[in-house]
């Protein structure tokens, strides 16, 4: 099939794949995975889970996300319909990258993926109604490993696009801890995920 483009991104371990949409006047062909692409890319894990999200309106939030412990999870993200702004946050003790973000334009028009490693609080909000966000994991949820960073945290000063007051979000999202209070017990450690 066609050839993956593979970006590095200012955060460490974290990569923006493209792969190869093939469209004519009747739409596109896309092959999102191949396990021989990926890994021929040097992007080497084995998805174990898939997860999708239907999110009806633009200004839907959801996160900061991630799983503790051996629950850790690395993720490779798409949209297959709408548009969101993907945030990452490197939480892991000792990465280059520690406590930077960065937000990644995902939208079903770009096809592009975000690979997200362990250790990294995850979230999105939508740009458009209607968003399908489709996820793979490389290690099944566990609901007591679950774990979470305020989105409106005032230390990472996340540009999100939209007024925050008025943010779709999840009881449990708008409770989340800072990340001062997270640090206390971070279980994240760079080199050792």
């Amino acid at each position: 099939m066609g050839k993956l483009i593979v970006k590095n991104t200012n955060l460490q371990d974290v990569k923006l794949i493209t792969p190869a949409v093939f469209g004519d006047r009747r739409g596109f062909f896309e092959e999102t995975y191949s396990d021989r692409d990926f890994k021929a890319a040097g992007i080497d894990f084995d998805f174990v889970q898939d997860n999708q999200s239907l999110s009806t309106q633009a200004g839907v939030l959801r996160g900061l996300h991630f799983q503790r412990g051996k629950a850790a999870q690395t993720k490779l993200i798409r949209v297959v319909t709408g548009a969101v702004l993907d945030v990452i946050v490197d939480v892991r003790k000792g990465s280059p990258t520690y406590k930077q973000w960065e937000g990644y334009l995902l939208t079903d028009s770009n096809h592009r993926q975000l690979l997200v490693p362990r250790g990294f609080a995850h979230g999105f909000v939508t740009l458009t109604d209607n968003v399908n966000f489709v996820y793979k994991c490389d290690n099944y949820y566990d609901a007591e490993a679950d774990g979470g960073i305020s989105f409106k945290d005032p230390d990472l000063n996340i540009d999100w696009p939209i007024d925050l007051d008025k943010a779709i979000t999840s009881e449990k999202d708008a409770k989340q801890p800072s990340l001062k209070e997270f640090e206390q017990d971070n279980p994240f450690v760079y080199d050792e995920i």
